[in-house]
């Protein structure tokens, strides 16, 4: 799945023409092709914690993961993806997605990255959104060191709206993939700030 394709499935938009893109990129590394899925009778778990301060709307994570495994679609009896996310309080199916390409994982941290975000500043969601996808599309950095590659994003670092970000101004996207056409091993976003928010996923 294209980086745009991706991008323009998250924010619910029609998916646009891809743009060609530096393979250097830090956000050709996160949403480089990963389908088609292959996982047969595998299920692929990362450990899921979400830290922030008490708000309404805010639901804080010790101890979760996030699953992704293949399920047959009954309507069509072909194969699809299924991400179940388990909490301390719920356990909830999200999808399906499609087994050819994109990566579910990454759709849903974003999802819930910005959605923490909008509880945690009373901001807008769909403001949080396209700043997360135009940092994602044009910014970032991206370094290799040890057999794994790491790109990260400050999608808010010179926002006009910082003093009222509630310190989501310092907030950082980091991606660690071994092989970035292999699942991430650990996407995370931190603030620095205090009092600080992180939702990281880590590839068990």
């Amino acid at each position: 799945m294209s980086k745009a394709f991706a991008l323009a499935l998250w924010l619910g938009l029609s998916a646009l023409a891809a743009h060609p893109l530096a393979a250097a990129e830090a956000g050709d590394a996160v949403f480089t092709e990963r389908g088609p899925w292959d996982l047969d009778d595998r299920r692929l778990e990362w450990q899921m914690t979400v830290e922030g301060p008490a708000a309404e709307g805010f639901q804080p994570v010790a101890d979760g993961k996030v699953t992704l495994s293949e399920a047959i679609d009954p309507s069509d009896q072909q194969p699809v993806l299924r991400l179940t996310q388990e909490t301390e309080a719920r356990t909830r199916q999200v999808g399906p997605f499609p087994i050819s390409a994109g990566d579910p994982v990454l759709i849903f941290f974003l999802e819930q990255t910005a959605r923490d975000m909008a509880a945690l500043t009373g901001g807008s969601p769909h403001y949080i959104r396209n700043r997360l996808k135009d940092i994602l599309f044009r910014g970032g950095e991206i370094a290799q060191a040890d057999g794994t590659t790491t790109a990260t994003f400050k999608p808010f670092a010179d926002d006009p709206n910082a003093n009222r970000m509630n310190g989501f101004q310092t907030l950082t996207l980091t991606f660690v993939m071994k092989d970035p056409a292999e699942p991430i091993r650990e996407l995370k976003a931190e603030t620095e700030a205090a009092p600080g928010y992180r939702n990281q996923l880590v590839l068990q």
